[in-house]
C-alpha cells in the first residue's frame, strides 16, 4: 500500500518549532487545490530557536530522502508523509527530522 503524497499547505516544523515554508516548483499537479510537494522543491526554515549551549544554530534548510520511486511529477519524484526530512544548520549540520501533519490521504504513491 502507498503512502499519502505531501501537499503545499500541510504543516511542517523543525523538532524545535521551527516553521518549515516550501516552495513548490510546479503548480500543473494539484492535490486538494494544492500543488504536490517534489523533492527538488526547496524548503527554508523560518524561527527555529535551537541553541547549542550558548550559540544560536537554528534549523534553516530541509533536505529529503525516501520519495516515491513508482510515480513522478512533471519527471521530479513526490515527497510522501514517509518521506524523512532532516533539518540542517547553516554549517549543514543535521539537527532532528521534519514533523509533518495535515497531508492529504486520498492520493497515495510507492
Amino acid at each position: 500500500m502507498g503512502a499519502a503524497i505531501l501537499q503545499f499547505g500541510c504543516t511542517m516544523m523543525c523538532p524545535h518549532g521551527g516553521q518549515v515554508m516550501a516552495i513548490p516548483s510546479q503548480s500543473k499537479v494539484l492535490l486538494g487545490g494544492q500543488p504536490a510537494l517534489l523533492s527538488s522543491d526547496t524548503f527554508s526554515i523560518l524561527g527555529c530557536p535551537f541553541v547549542i549551549g550558548t550559540v544560536p544554530s537554528p534549523c534553516l534548510t530541509v533536505t529529503w530522502t525516501a520519495p516515491a520511486t513508482k510515480v513522478q511529477v512533471n519527471g521530479q519524484q513526490p515527497l510522501l508523509e514517509t518521506s524523512v526530512g532532516m533539518c540542517n544548520s547553516a554549517a549543514g549540520a543535521p539537527q532532528g527530522t521534519v514533523v509533518v501533519t495535515g497531508v492529504q490521504t486520498k492520493v497515495t504513491a510507492q
